[in-house]
């Protein structure tokens, strides 16, 4: 079934709520949770509005919103079957979410989600357990209609530095700024049917700013011999998408070359590393441990990835402290890169599905750091 509006298959809330409620009672014997964190709610009921929380139990799913959303709330929400709260008072909100929960003896709420100043107004009121949210978890493992969300989010920015790679391979002839290139990476990945960026959009140049890796765009002018890293994610119904690719105008230096072509012996490491039951760690260690042994390990300032879903950083993170193993339809980010001031920086990144028969890459620009 294909939700005509948008074209892409409608989000089965009503399964993921039996899926949740199968897990009641919890191992700490709460059989009734609390939602206060935006995104599991969403990720839930469907509700995307910027004020509410929802409570599940075993028989019953409320979602409670300000006045402003009742109407959207209802009708986000039809097909997760919650009966929705809507008060235009916030005390009497307040006062709603208590009474959901009167039946209750114990509640799980996520300590993480909740600033201490509501949870000690909870917790005077009912008994709290604290909980690692069971939704955060749910939502590392990717549905279909979630993962058609993630594609559609990665070929808008695809399409959209596709679009803009020739201006910035003008730039010797043409002054063009950091600025310039995510304005119109911004607007043409809008263009090509995504609803927003998923983040702010890196354009980082130059023996400095491409040696951040978060550099935030300025207007400084691209010129010859700079490296440019261009980080760029679209969002689509909430999913995200990010990719990196990397630059040299003009012609490239020795070292430049040596350095990218490093990065790209990393990055395809690490991407042929992420497979269902592998750990994490080891998707971080098929990049690193390729520049510890060239001599650049003091030039690798990050981890090698993390999950992206609703949320553009999420887990599972391929990381060197990471404990966490890769499951089958996680999505992640698979981006080495090395940095120094003097000479900038290069970073690769690609957006990979985790399959039964290994990655499956999902954002498609192609890698051509250099012209010719």
């Amino acid at each position: 079934m294909t939700d005509r509006s948008s074209g892409f298959t409608p989000i089965d809330h009503a399964r993921r709520v039996a899926t949740l409620r199968n897990r009641l009672p919890l191992r700490n014997g709460c059989d009734t949770l609390l939602l206060l964190d935006l995104v599991d709610v969403r990720w839930l009921t469907g509700f995307t509005g910027s004020n509410g929380w929802a409570v599940v139990s075993a028989d019953g799913l409320v979602v409670g919103t300000d006045g402003r959303y009742r109407d959207r709330a209802i009708d986000e929400t039809a097909s997760s079957g919650a009966t929705v709260i809507a008060e235009t008072d916030r005390s009497r909100l307040h006062d709603r979410l208590i009474e959901s929960m009167s039946a209750a003896a114990r509640v799980a709420l996520d300590p993480a989600t909740t600033v201490h100043a509501r949870w000690r107004l909870l917790a005077s009121e009912i008994e709290l357990e604290p909980t690692e949210s069971l939704v955060a978890q749910l939502r590392q493992v990717k549905d279909g209609a979630e993962l058609e969300r993630i594609g559609a989010a990665a070929g808008a920015a695809d399409a959209a530095l596709a679009e803009v790679e020739p201006l910035l391979r003008a730039t010797m002839d043409v002054p063009v700024t950091e600025a310039d290139v995510r304005d119109e990476l911004e607007y043409r990945m809008r263009r090509h049917g995504a609803d927003d960026r998923s983040y702010d959009t890196i354009v980082a140049s130059g023996p400095e700013h491409a040696a951040r890796p978060h550099h935030e765009v300025g207007r400084r002018t691209i010129v010859e011999g700079d490296t440019v890293v261009i980080d760029v994610g679209a969002l689509v119904e909430g999913y995200h998408s990010d990719m990196t690719r990397s630059y040299v105008i003009g012609e490239p230096s020795t070292e430049q070359r040596e350095i990218y072509a490093l990065i790209d012996a990393a990055q395809r490491a690490g991407v042929d590393a992420v497979g269902p039951g592998v750990p994490a760690s080891v998707v971080d260690a098929a990049c690193r441990d390729l520049f510890v042994d060239a001599g650049y390990g003091d030039w690798y300032l990050h981890g090698t990835g993390h999950g992206v879903g609703l949320v553009i950083h999420e887990h599972p993170f391929p990381s060197q402290a990471s404990d966490e193993v890769l499951a089958v339809d996680n999505v992640v980010t698979v981006e080495p890169g090395l940095y120094r001031g003097g000479f900038g920086g290069m970073r690769i990144e690609d957006l990979v599905h985790v399959t039964a028969a290994g990655p499956r890459v999902l954002t498609h620009h192609p890698k051509q750091p250099f012209d010719g």
